[in-house]
């Protein structure tokens, strides 16, 4: 069977995982409705298309901070990517140097950042960071990370505590004996760590605006806040001087309860004006959503639960082909809604639709 669509991915991770580990990938905080939601909602927009605008030449490229990429589709940060296979988040290094795109690494990766940037010498990479109670492992991993050509620092702002996610209680969820937190490794005794691979409770829950500051005293590197859904979190993000701001609800795993992220882009963009660059993740299964989340004021997109799919099916070829897939879905989107360019995808394209 051909792969032909992002849900064919899906299916086949979920016939190929273990249980457990299918359930860690898909589940959500609580009773799933902010994760379900960030899917629905773009059911409620519509296009306004533009016809006999010729179409003959159409451009996906955009540029983030300075970089250009193939087009406005990046790889999120997600943890344990060997659970899905060997290589880890290697192959998902490759995977975007190949396709000329961004790779947000997560601090919980399986692999450490000097693997995943040696195995993709010439990717653009950012690195996601949460801070820890131990203040110095963190400033540790953010000198490692900008040592080996990372290019901006992603900081996650919506876990002060972990999110109750169900399934995860209920398998009892842990990562397999030969499996690590690899940027970690050594630092803790493993009958210390918990089911994600490190101590309870080791992040730290007093974060707060004032850390920017103190990111910013440690790196060169730009700051890139995720989890922000409001237009007052916006400004506060501005004000603290950080360079772009991705709209994020932890693909549901957070708060059950808030708002499908698409929904909250308008917002956040509108109280921005194109001071700082606004991203966007959640709920992205085609090109067509691409181009909505682009038409409401997204400068770039990143998927999470897809790109695992992708490493699960057939690793670094199988993420290229889940990218390549949204490249092509999203390239005819804006040769049928008559946009050439990025520069031409606005909020006229679009209009909201009472199901």
């Amino acid at each position: 069977m051909p792969m032909i669509c992002l849900s064919d991915f899906e299916a086949y991770a979920k016939k190929h995982l273990p249980k457990t580990t299918w359930e860690f990938f898909a589940g959500g905080a609580d009773e799933c409705c902010t994760r379900d939601d960030n899917l629905l909602a773009y059911k409620r927009i519509r296009f306004r298309p533009r016809m006999l605008r010729d179409m003959s030449v159409i451009d996906t490229r955009t540029i983030l901070l300075g970089t250009e990429i193939s087009f406005p589709v990046g790889i999120a940060p997600t943890g344990f990517h060997r659970l899905a296979w060997s290589d880890g988040e290697k192959s998902t290094a490759r995977a975007a140097e190949a396709m000329n795109t961004c790779y947000i690494t997560s601090t919980y990766s399986t692999c450490t950042v000097e693997e995943i940037a040696a195995a993709a010498p010439n990717g653009f990479r950012w690195f996601q960071l949460y801070i820890h109670r131990n203040r110095a492992l963190s400033e540790g991993l953010i000198r490692r990370a900008e040592a080996a050509g990372f290019q901006g620092l992603v900081l996650t702002a919506d876990l002060p505590y972990l999110g109750k996610r169900r399934d995860d209680i209920r398998n009892n969820f842990q990562l397999p004996p030969h499996m690590t937190v690899k940027n970690f490794e050594g630092v803790f005794e493993e009958e210390s760590c918990s089911e994600y691979g490190l101590p309870p409770n080791s992040i730290d829950p007093s974060i707060n605006w004032n850390d920017i500051y103190w990111l910013q005293s440690l790196t060169r590197l730009p700051i890139i806040v995720k989890g922000i859904l409001t237009k007052e979190d916006a400004d506060l993000a501005m004000r603290h001087g950080v360079q772009g701001i991705i709209v994020s609800n932890h693909g549901g795993r957070q708060l059950d309860g808030g708002p499908a992220t698409i929904d909250s882009l308008i917002e956040i963009v509108d109280t921005v004006q194109d001071r700082v660059e606004v991203y966007l993740d959640g709920g992205i299964r085609t090109g067509s959503d691409v181009l909505k989340a682009l038409a409401l004021g997204a400068k770039c997109i990143f998927i999470g639960r897809p790109a695992l799919w992708g490493l699960t099916y057939k690793g670094e070829e199988g993420l290229r082909e889940v990218l390549q897939i949204l490249h092509d879905e999203f390239r005819l989107s804006m040769a049928l809604t008559g946009c050439q360019n990025v520069s031409e995808i606005g909020r006229h394209l679009v209009q909201f639709s009472k199901l």
